[in-house]
């Protein structure tokens, strides 16, 4: 499946015949300019379809996928009122844990602003290439007053949740902001239902999960073909600014990133916890190596669970209750790319999003941070729903397949980091409380 590592290595080669194929149709075409235009026909007779494949193999999952990660992500919890100060406090660090590193996410893509290296003519070449979507929003929100109460209230619960979700022949997607509504309240409403039927409903929404991600792994399967066809048919066709704004989009990730493992969480661990940095990154350094090397959350919580008890002395039942439930939840590395990628598509196709709708951006990438499955890829169905949510054309997430592979290795090792440093906090915390009640 996905998370073999000869599929990684394919999907990287892809990247890399696609563009240098691409760069070599570029000279030609400098030289010999019908050339290039029989390789653009080509590549929309041939390439973009292939790429529409995969691209469509994810739209498929975004609903189903949203709404069951999410109902049970909540249907879990259980009665949280019988858990205490255990559940309150992880609760609490795992939210604001996504929240800061979304911030810092969208602060660097404010800052360096890779969407805005392409120039007019290679945008008017997106919107053409991927529709009049991008345009329309941009009249919309030009058109439409500022955001007030009764427009958040309309935006998150729509009076036709099915018509909202089901969306218009023209759109690729329907609006997910009324699904995640829902699926919170599903999942809410399951708490309250009796423990064995609690279960059930848990265990069908993660057989759907289940059977989702694997389309999921079906789509990855096409990605070493479907990702070169995809960057070979947008640089030939836009030139090579997407690949200048695609390298600071790559740079600008990974800095936000790693300043979120290694600042937002050592501060955590100097100021909440009450450890060195620097000693405590030694110490789990066997764990980030392995979340770097396997991309999968899920794959790392065996060896968190030992580096826990081994190296760190944490309280087997703290860790036994933080861990697990953290590798499902707690996504601060995912969060961050999944706005960054939204901010990135919105810069490359002209749509600014206003500040209020970056703090909405902010808040829908933690909740669909926690929908998603701790594997390689299981982010993308999501991302795809996030920018149908703000009118950006879900096929531009195919601007950033190719060096996903790279970046979730990457986010992958921000989530476990975050999760272990959380877990630490919570056992410091805990004892605090212990030996000031005794």
């Amino acid at each position: 499946m996905s998370t073999s590592t000869p599929l990684a290595k394919r999907i990287l080669w892809g990247l890399v015949i696609g563009i240098v194929a691409a760069v070599v149709t570029l000279g030609i075409g400098r030289l010999h300019p019908a050339t290039l235009g029989v390789m653009q026909k080509i590549s929309g007779a041939v390439f973009d379809p292939l790429g529409q494949i995969f691209l469509r193999m994810l739209f498929f999952v975004v609903i189903p996928l949203v709404f069951t990660s999410l109902a049970s992500g909540v249907a879990q919890l259980g009665r949280l009122d019988r858990l205490g100060p255990l559940a309150g406090r992880t609760f609490l660090l795992f939210f604001l844990n996504m929240g800061i590193a979304v911030a810092i996410g969208l602060v660097m893509m404010n800052t360096v602003q890779p969407g805005h290296h392409l120039d007019e003519q290679a945008r008017t070449q997106l919107m053409q290439e991927y529709g009049s979507r991008a345009q329309q929003t941009i009249d919309r929100e030009a058109a439409q007053p500022g955001m007030s109460f009764a427009t958040l209230v309309e935006m998150f619960m729509p009076r036709n949740l099915l018509g909202a979700v089901a969306g218009s022949s023209r759109d690729a997607l329907g609006d997910v902001l009324p699904l995640i509504v829902f699926a919170i309240l599903v999942g809410a409403a399951a708490t309250q239902l009796r423990e064995k039927e609690r279960k059930r409903v848990q265990a069908a929404l993660d057989t759907i999960t289940e059977l989702m991600t694997r389309i999921v792994g079906f789509a990855l399967q096409l990605a070493p073909f479907a990702v070169p066809a995809m960057i070979y048919s947008v640089i030939v066709k836009v030139g090579l600014d997407v690949l200048l704004a695609l390298s600071v989009f790559v740079v600008g990730c990974t800095i936000a990133l790693a300043l979120h493992l290694f600042g937002t969480m050592s501060l955590w661990l100097r100021f909440l916890a009450g450890r060195s940095p620097l000693a405590y990154f030694r110490q789990i350094r066997p764990l980030l190596i392995t979340a770097f090397s396997t991309s999968s959350s899920n794959a790392c919580l065996p060896a968190s669970l030992a580096i826990a008890r081994d190296e760190l002395q944490l309280a087997p039942s703290t860790a036994g209750f933080v861990l697990p439930l953290g590798a499902t939840m707690n996504m601060s590395g995912t969060a961050l790319f999944e706005g960054c990628v939204v901010l990135f598509v919105a810069q490359a196709f002209g749509v600014e999003l206003a500040l209020g709708q970056q703090v909405v951006l902010m808040l829908l990438s933690v909740l669909s941070a926690v929908a998603v499955a701790g594997i390689p890829g299981g982010s993308l169905p999501m991302i795809a729903g996030l920018l149908a949510t703000f009118g950006i054309p879900p096929e531009g997430i195919g601007i950033i397949i190719g060096v996903d592979r790279i970046l979730d290795m990457m986010r992958t090792t921000v989530n476990v980091g975050s999760d272990i440093v959380t877990a630490t906090v919570v056992d410091r915390q805990l004892r605090n409380r212990l030996a000031a009640t005794s």
